[in-house]
């Protein structure tokens, strides 16, 4: 696989990576609650994290979505002022290391970046209890460079249900439908990585725009709730959106999802959550994993998954969001940022055209992003921001 690997920078080099999802904010508040000089990324972070500025351009990353999570314990206005914490740090990584991360709101943004060999820096907020239920603070998110919102994360909430957690309104309430048509209005993607099936199939009726899943994979191949089912991806071609295969192991390989239900109920044993990403979360991931090794997914597991995607939704619909630095476990081959030739090596060895592979890295994540600026445009020209509040459109909040 060496002339593959050789190929597949050199294609990189051409037709850099978008990302659709990274965590890093999240581990630098759990980690060093934002101190940027105990987690310098300009230098090797391999010790404590998946994501430092010389891996990220050894994996040919062009372009990242940095996620803004909260957990969703994080309630209310909690939520809310938790979400602006993550964006002000994104907003200091970029103030910090401008000669390698340009700050990037638009499409063109995006292109300008790879122009200029730097990595485009977009943020997306993950789960929509970041919200408070008001489209107000929506648009306000938007105004501060969020360019994508994950409805939900793995708890459902008042106006949409989540994949992992029990549903309670069949998809998306009235509200979640108008959050939708204003996500749209202002030009903020929709993300369904992490929502019920029933609220990507809402979704889908209603949006005026592409849609995109920043990090999820092929319910056909491994059968978990958080995976697309093939009657969505089969609806991408006439959305215009993107699916974003990712690589947490439990997500693509079904040997991987009993092992990892015991990974999860040997955290809360030790009084943690099964997310913890702190130097003690991981050091009893790490000892479980010791003594209880996971099955291996590596680039070929990825791979089948975006074959699949391919076959269904077509290469003009698929792109990658690792979730690097929001997962304990990885890949053997895929273990940091720094792993991404080693997924268009495999996928070179399957024929995939150079052509093909352009728009898997590159290309349809920025068109997708493109044609969401032009429906916000139309979208602004016919109407004004929503007022609408969920006690109006739902009755009460629930």
């Amino acid at each position: 696989m060496t002339g593959s690997r050789d190929a597949a920078r050199e294609l990189l080099a051409r037709w850099p990576v978008v990302d659709g999802h990274n965590d890093l904010p999240w581990a630098l508040r759990e980690q060093v609650r934002y101190d940027l000089d105990r987690r310098d990324i300009a230098e090797d972070q391999s010790a404590h994290l998946h994501t430092d500025l010389p891996r990220l351009r050894a994996g040919g990353v062009g372009a990242q979505f940095w996620s803004v999570y909260v957990r969703p314990d994080h309630a209310g206005d909690n939520a809310v002022s938790a979400t602006l914490e993550q964006i002000d740090v994104v907003r200091e990584l970029l103030a910090r290391y401008p000669d390698d991360l340009s700050p990037a709101l638009t499409s063109g943004d995006m292109e300008a970046a790879r122009a200029q060999g730097r990595i485009a820096s977009l943020m997306g907020a993950e789960g929509g209890h970041c919200i408070n239920n008001s489209l107000a603070t929506l648009r306000t998110f938007h105004r501060l460079g969020v360019r994508y919102m994950t409805l939900t994360h793995n708890s459902t909430i008042d106006w949409a249900d989540s994949a992992t957690d029990d549903p309670r309104h069949g998809g998306l309430t009235t509200f979640g439908e108008e959050v939708v048509r204003e996500m749209n209005r202002c030009g903020m993607l929709v993300d369904l990585s992490h929502v019920s099936a029933d609220t990507m199939r809402d979704a889908l009726r209603i949006t005026t725009a592409p849609v995109i899943f920043s990090h999820s994979s092929a319910r056909a191949l491994c059968d978990h709730p958080r995976n697309i089912p093939d009657d969505v991806l089969a609806q991408l071609p006439a959305n215009g959106g993107t699916a974003m295969v990712t690589f947490v192991p439990k997500f693509v390989l079904p040997a991987a999802v009993e092992w990892t239900v015991r990974a999860d109920e040997n955290m809360r044993a030790h009084g943690l959550h099964h997310l913890d990403t702190t130097a003690a979360g991981m050091a009893v991931q790490r000892a479980f994993e010791a003594a209880d090794p996971p099955p291996a997914a590596t680039a070929a597991t990825i791979a089948d998954h975006l074959d699949h995607m391919r076959e269904v939704a077509g290469v003009d619909h698929i792109g990658i969001g690792g979730d690097f630095d929001g997962t304990a476990f990885t890949p053997t081959d895929l273990a940091d940022v720094a792993g991404y030739p080693n997924l268009i090596a495999e996928l070179l060895d399957r024929k995939w055209s150079e052509a093909d592979l352009a728009k898997l890295t590159w290309q349809n994540a920025v068109r997708t992003l493109r044609v969401a600026e032009d429906v916000a445009r139309e979208e602004q020209a016919r109407r004004g921001p929503s007022l609408a509040t969920i006690e109006q459109l739902d009755g009460v909040a629930s």
